[in-house]
């Protein structure tokens, strides 16, 4: 005869964390947070993408003042660089490959956007925003399979291809921004 078995013998298996929502307390537990939800406009309920980019707007206007090219080249390397740890760690920490939250991404692409199109007036940088707004939500050709491209399995827990995953379809949305531009500037 054999024993009944228990749950006491069974080794359980670790549930996934279950996906966590992004609030301000959340964020000020960590400075990756502060970096990735972008100083607060991820968590904005309404469109976070596009506060995000708003917020990574002014903050241009405002460092450009202080910024060269070389400052503005080593501030967008550091970034990208610093932009994937604090993605990949708050996407671990929310529990979620790609959160709505998280707004890093548009905020260094739409730098690299407005850095290489300036000088330009209001006008051509509202285009320059609105052209990376419908490539990014839009999510269609080479945004679309960027945006696959480092999907982990649905209950993965987010490591750094995922973070980088995080940014990567953004880039492709500044570069096909860029594209369109250079077409309109070239015909």
């Amino acid at each position: 005869m054999t024993a009944p078995t228990t749950s006491a013998a069974m080794p359980a298996a670790t549930p996934p964390t279950a996906p966590r929502r992004a609030t301000a307390l959340f964020m000020a537990a960590h400075p990756a947070r502060w970096i990735a939800l972008g100083f607060g406009s991820g968590l904005s309920p309404w469109a976070p993408g596009t506060v995000g980019t708003l917020w990574a707007w002014l903050a241009f206007v405002v460092l450009d003042r202080w910024l060269d090219d070389a400052g503005w080249a080593l501030a967008i390397g550091a970034g990208l660089v610093v932009g994937w740890w604090a993605c990949t760690r708050t996407a671990r920490d929310l529990g979620q490959g790609d959160p709505g939250a998280i707004v890093w991404d548009e905020v260094v692409a739409f730098w690299i956007v407005l850095w290489l199109v300036m000088p330009t007036g209001f006008w051509g940088q509202a285009a320059a925003f609105s052209l990376f707004r419908v490539f990014d939500a839009w999510k269609r050709g080479p945004v679309a399979w960027a945006d696959r491209a480092f999907k982990g399995r649905p209950g993965e827990r987010p490591g750094w291809a995922q973070g980088f995953g995080i940014l990567f379809d953004d880039l492709v949305a500044a570069l096909l921004t860029l594209l369109v531009i250079a077409l309109w500037v070239w015909i």
